[in-house]
C-alpha cells in the first residue's frame, strides 16, 4: 500500500515523537508499504521519510514550489520522487489521490487541517481509505475529547467515530490498516438531524 503520513515539520519537538514515527515508518516499509508525504526533512515529516527509506520503502515527496523558494521547510532530497506543486491544494490533492491509507502523526495547524479535510472527504463519501491518528504520548487525546463533545452536543453524528481510529502504538497502527475492510457508515447515518 501507499501510505500518506501527515505530521509536524518542526525540528523543536521532543525526540520521543520523532523516534516513534521513524520506527513506524521503518516497520511499514519492511512490510512492503511505501510513503507519500509533504517532502519535509525535519520533525515528524523527516522521521517518516527516514524510517521508510531505512526499511527499504519508496518515498514520494510532494512540496509546493514556494516552500522551497522561501525556505519554509527543509526539503528531503533523498526522496525517490519529488513532485513540486504551485499550491497547497494541489499538494494535498496529489497525496490524497495517491495514497491508500492516511496516518496522522502529531502535528500543528497544517496537520490538523489535513486531518479534518481527509475526515470530511470520507464523511462525504469521497474516499473509503483507512484513517489512523497515531497517538504518540497521548497527543490526540484532546482531539478525541473534542469530537466526543461535538457528538454529545449534536454537531456531529456518533457514526463519524467509525471513520477513523486512534492508535497508541505502532503495532496498533499496523494491525488496523492491514485489517481495514473499507466499510463506512452510510451518508444517512453520518448526517446530523436525519434520525
Amino acid at each position: 500500500m501507499k501510505i500518506c503520513v501527515y505530521g509536524a515539520s518542526s525540528p523543536r519537538i521532543d525526540q520521543s515523537f520523532i523516534s516513534a514515527v521513524e520506527v513506524l515508518g521503518e516497520k511499514l516499509a519492511k512490510k512492503g508499504h511505501d510513503l507519500v508525504y509533504g517532502c519535509g526533512s525535519s520533525g515528524l515529516m523527516g522521521a517518516a521519510a527516514r524510517g521508510f527509506k531505512k526499511g527499504g520503502g519508496k518515498v514520494h515527496g510532494v512540496i509546493p514550489k514556494f516552500f522551497e523558494e522561501n525556505g519554509y521547510e527543509s526539503i528531503y532530497y533523498d526522496a525517490d520522487k519529488i513532485t513540486r506543486t504551485d499550491t497547497m491544494a494541489e499538494r494535498k490533492a496529489i497525496m490524497e489521490n495517491e495514497c491508500d491509507v492516511f496516518i496522522i502523526a502529531p502535528g500543528g495547524i497544517g496537520t490538523f487541517e489535513e486531518l479534518f479535510q481527509a475526515l470530511t472527504l470520507k464523511q462525504l463519501g469521497r474516499h473509503k481509505k483507512a484513517m489512523v491518528l497515531f497517538n504518540v504520548n497521548g497527543y490526540y487525546d484532546h482531539i478525541r475529547e473534542l469530537l466526543d463533545m461535538a457528538i454529545e452536543k449534536n454537531f456531529v453524528s456518533k457514526e463519524c467515530n467509525k471513520l477513523y481510529e486512534i492508535c497508541d502504538t505502532d503495532q496498533e497502527v499496523i494491525d488496523y490498516i492491514e485489517k481495514y475492510d473499507g466499510k463506512v457508515p452510510s451518508w444517512e447515518d453520518l448526517k446530523i438531524g436525519t434520525r
